[in-house]
This record gives structure tokens, sequence and C-alpha cells, in this order.
């Protein structure tokens, strides 16, 4: 019997494809991953706190959310008062549910911000390099790969919170 590898994977998909293709394939699996975490959840169980530290699902995606908009959007294509998040406080509070975040308003702002993203990246090629507040200059395919590690590792800390949440495991 042949093994068949489960065609709805980007990854997968393009895992014969060119540099950017392939980039871009795995921050969005894990981008969709990190949804499939959210989705199905109640309010309250989303931001409900599991482990010693304040990391809730709800809290991961509001993160991640401020993570693509400071990467993408405000280090390669600044709009007007758009300013860069540098410190560790913001970073940390990033994190932090108030009355307003629902589960549905988190994955709807995520997605938003992700299709931003997408966009401004589209719009460079990977060997652009721009200015960084801390790191000095960075390229496209470094920020493409930093998001790719940090996305991921925030993917597995929700999967985590998942399975102790109902029991709900894996990536698809």
């Amino acid at each position: 019997m042949e093994q068949t590898i489960d065609p709805t994977l980007g990854p997968v998909l393009t895992r014969t494809g060119d540099e950017r293709a392939v980039l871009a394939s795995f921050l969005d699996f894990h981008r969709a991953v990190l949804l499939r975490k959210l989705r199905g959840l109640s309010d309250t169980d989303a931001g409900r706190h599991l482990v010693p530290s304040a990391t809730t699902i709800a809290g991961l995606v509001k993160h991640l959310t401020l993570v693509e908009r400071n990467w993408f959007p405000t280090l390669l294509a600044p709009r007007p008062g758009d300013v860069y998040v540098t410190s560790d406080e913001d970073a940390v509070a990033s994190f932090t549910l108030d009355d307003k975040d629902t589960v549905a308003g988190l994955a709807e702002a995520y997605e938003r911000a992700c299709a931003r993203s997408r966009a401004v990246a589209e719009s460079f090629d990977l060997d652009h390099v721009v200015p960084h507040p801390q790191l000095g200059e960075v390229s496209l395919r470094w920020i493409l790969v930093h998001l790719i590690e940090e996305t991921a590792r925030h993917v597995g800390h929700a999967d985590i919170l998942r399975e102790l949440t109902d029991g709900e495991t894996g990536a698809v």
C-alpha cells in the first residue's frame, strides 16, 4: 500500500518550489495551525490560564498579531504613526487580554494582520534590506525565517494549552 501525504499541507505542496514559495508556505502553515488551536474554543477557554505563566491561547494569538504587524508592515512599509515595538514590556503586554477580546475578534484581527503581512512581503525581493532598531539591518528573507520560528514556537505553546483544555492535539 502506497503511503500518501495530505495534499492540504502547504509545505508539502511546495516541496520542490522556489525559496519564496517554501518560506511563505511554512509560515502560512503555522499561521493556520494557530487559528485551528483557537477555533472551537469558548472565549473563556481561550483565555484560561493553564500554566504558571500568563500564557493563554487567546493571548498567543493577540501577541502574534502584534508580531505580524511589527515585522512586516511597520518595519518594511511603515505608514505615518507606525511605531516598531522594541521593548520587552510591550511584547509581554501584547499577551494580555481585555474584556473586548473574543475568539472571533482575535481570529479576525490575526487573519487581517497576516493578509497585510503577505501583501507587504510580496512587494519586496527576499534580499531587500531594511534598518532594524535593535539588529542594525535585516533582510526580508531573515524576517520570514524569524517569523516561521516565532510562530511555530508559539503554536507549540498553543498545542499544549489546547491539549490541556479539551484534549485536542496535532497540526490538522
